[in-house]
């Protein structure tokens, strides 16, 4: 049997990546982190806080920074932010250093898991549902572009979900 890589889930706000991520990481027995907790915790402030002070483009240089020491660590199961895709650098990243998952969620799911969420710069601007929207039609071809696999988290138990991840994510390391 061949090794474990590190498992990349990305995908848009509100698909599960945080909660579907520690389940799989018990699954297969790695360390779990989250882009987002690791960027608030070297920065000491919050991911609004950022934003507000240093803008999105200092968020994602910041984000791209966390990504790139993760990618030099060793095996784990990575929660990703939303927006991690948008550069260029990080989607060679994501391909790289191993398999990346993308965990889909229609708006509406994302509107139903985020509506009270104000911890989400990006939604804290406007109408939510356009806001997401259109983040998903720039954003979807991009995870497509980095998956191996993917799976809808619309309606699904994040654990089972963890479970049917796991699968094929050992099937894809089997297959490289």
């Amino acid at each position: 049997m061949k090794s474990l890589k590190k498992v990349f889930l990305i995908g848009p706000m509100g698909a599960g990546k945080t909660t579907i991520g520690r389940h799989l990481a018990t699954v297969l027995s790695l360390p779990f982190i989250d882009t987002d907790h690791e960027i608030e915790e070297r920065c000491g402030a919050d991911i609004p806080w950022i934003f507000d002070v240093e803008g999105e483009e200092g968020f994602r240089l910041r984000e791209h920074k966390v990504l790139h020491d993760i990618c030099e660590s060793a095996p784990a199961v990575i929660a990703t932010g939303g927006g991690i895709i948008m550069r260029g650098d990080n989607r060679a990243l994501l391909k790289e250093h191993g398999v990346a998952v993308y965990l889909h969620a229609t708006v509406n799911q994302q509107l139903s898991r985020t509506g009270k969420d104000r911890s989400r710069p990006l939604l804290n601007k406007g109408d939510p549902k356009a806001v997401l929207t259109d983040l998903m039609t720039m954003r979807d071809p991009l995870y497509k572009e980095v998956a191996k696999v993917v799976f809808p988290t619309d309606n699904k138990n994040p654990r089972s979900t963890a479970g049917d991840i796991a699968k094929a994510v050992m099937s894809i390391i089997e297959a490289e």
